[in-house]
């Protein structure tokens, strides 16, 4: 569609592992279309073996770096010049940057200065400050969790209808592993932070009976944090996470187009009712 943002896709192969492609290539084609594809690595090393075997699969065009010196990461450099060239090229309207690491952060900055919409896309263990300085963030590794829980689940319903039996639930059934608990806890961390956020975007836009529509407040929160996504706490849709919360109560209104609007505010109190 001629409407449709026109990304460069730009991954960073020594810190993003190839089970991740998936993931990527989907959550691009969300936003737009990926334009150039294009991934950065020492391709004579071994531990770049893996990623060899999805390039083909999905037209992602290898650009060689060579580890000129031990300890120094060239990868970021050759990442940073070609990012520069497609900017000031004019073919795109923005940069998918995929990478855990900082030294980013300088160039999604120049990015956006110059109007780009930057999507950054890695692990949960990515610094903060390159976080920050995206459009929107997309935490890899949650995304996969998620969707290996989904299919898993899906499997398992097929499994028990087949069976007649628990047994394709109990077979669904995984070994938490310590990764997955440090998941939770993020998760976790994460919601406190959400709920945080929520609480100083009311006090700012709401009216006054404390209500705020709910896709004002969804604009709200992604300006103030580019790494929420419904997805990552289990979600597909906004109004039923805010819903599950349990501190908000919802409001539905029609509008002149018979339009079902959705207003949110703090729960109030029975307390606070009384007086």
């Amino acid at each position: 569609m001629d409407n449709d943002l026109r990304f460069a896709v730009l991954i960073d192969a020594d810190n993003v592992s190839e089970k991740y492609i998936r993931i990527i290539l989907e959550e691009t084609a969300n936003n737009g279309i990926a334009t150039y594809k294009r991934i950065y690595g020492d391709w004579t090393s071994q531990r770049m073996a893996k990623w060899k075997g999805v390039l083909l699969d999905n037209s992602i065009i290898p650009m060689q770096q060579y580890s000129y010196t031990i300890g120094k990461n060239a990868t970021d450099s050759a990442m940073i010049i070609d990012a520069m060239d497609i900017l000031y090229s004019g073919n795109v309207d923005g940069f998918c940057i995929v990478s855990s690491d900082s030294d980013f952060t300088r160039l999604v900055a120049r990015l956006r200065e110059s109007g780009m919409q930057v999507i950054g896309m890695g692990e949960s263990k990515t610094p903060q400050p390159f976080i920050s300085a995206c459009n929107q963030f997309k935490y890899l590794d949650l995304l996969l969790e998620q969707k290996i829980e989904e299919e898993a689940a899906a499997e398992a319903a097929v499994a028990a209808r087949n069976a007649k039996t628990a047994a394709g639930k109990t077979s669904a059934a995984k070994t938490r592993t310590k990764q997955q608990k440090d998941l939770e806890k993020k998760r976790q961390k994460d919601l406190n932070r959400v709920r945080n956020t929520i609480d100083a975007i009311l006090e700012k836009f709401s009216d006054d009976d404390g209500w705020i529509f709910s896709g004002k407040l969804g604009d709200q929160l992604s300006k103030r944090m580019p790494d929420f996504d419904v997805r990552n706490f289990g979600f597909s849709k906004f109004t039923s996470f805010i819903k599950s919360l349990g501190s908000y109560e919802y409001n539905e209104i029609l509008d002149n187009n018979h339009q079902k609007q959705i207003y949110f505010r703090r729960r109030v109190k029975d307390a606070d009712k009384t007086k």
